[in-house]
């Protein structure tokens, strides 16, 4: 007998608003909405960020900050 597995569903994915660390060897970024301020600095490094787009999986925020 043979099984195969389902083939997986394809996540859905949209240009998402960032923040993403300015100093040039620093991985970090993060999701605009999912920002606790409105200009955030680094939480690795301490440097500012700048705002960019990714294309990312499709989440929502349901928090009632924003």
């Amino acid at each position: 007998m043979y099984f195969s597995k389902k083939a997986a569903e394809a996540v859905q994915e949209e240009q998402t608003d960032i923040w993403q660390c300015s100093t040039e060897g620093c991985p970090c970024w993060m999701r605009a909405n999912f920002a606790f301020e409105e200009t955030p600095d680094c939480p690795i490094c301490q440097s500012s960020m700048i705002k960019d787009t990714r294309m990312l999986p499709t989440l929502s925020n349901i928090s009632g900050k924003r």
